[in-house]
């Protein structure tokens, strides 16, 4: 049987609200890993029509998002993390390579922080990633993709520091 939206947002609650650190979010990942073996939930669900980001599902308690994300053409990121939060990416179509980054001086207001690149790799259809609060990372995307990603909260109402590549 396949998946839902419905099933698999009540899925990644119950499994945050049990372990809401760094062990519940890889079982969530673990979980994403599998939805995205199943054809017709992205084929519903990661369409065009939502745009570059829509927001799939937005726990009312946890506060977590899950997001579409359909990029129809080359994308690159600065090296960024996601503030307060956490999150997950997880490749659905085509390829991201993705980079992560060492802190080398925090950011400042008005002033971005300086990092260090210490690892690229590839992100390919059916591989999840997670990366905690302060982990550092950047996404480079050659053509067109599709991802399934998770927040731990929706990033449209935090405010986001700058970082520079030294």
């Amino acid at each position: 049987m396949g998946h839902t939206i419905e099933g698999f947002a009540a899925e990644c609650r119950r499994l945050l609200a049990a372990d809401s650190g760094p062990g519940g979010r890889r079982k969530v990942c673990r979980l994403v890993e599998e939805v995205l073996k199943d054809e017709a939930f992205i084929a519903r669900h990661l369409t065009e029509e939502g745009g570059e980001r829509k927001v799939l599902y937005e726990d009312p308690e946890l506060g977590f998002c899950i997001l579409a994300h359909v990029y129809s053409g080359a994308r690159e990121s600065g090296p960024h993390d996601h503030g307060p939060s956490w999150a997950i990416y997880g490749q659905a179509r085509g390829e991201t390579e993705m980079s992560d980054f060492a802190l080398v001086e925090p950011a400042q207001e008005g002033k971005p922080g300086k990092v260090r690149r210490v690892k690229t790799y590839m992100l390919l259809p059916g591989m999840a990633h997670l990366y905690n609060e302060g982990d550092l990372h950047a996404p480079r995307r050659a053509g067109p993709s599709r991802l399934l990603r998770i927040e731990g909260m929706n990033m449209d109402k935090v405010k986001r520091r700058a970082f520079e590549l030294v």
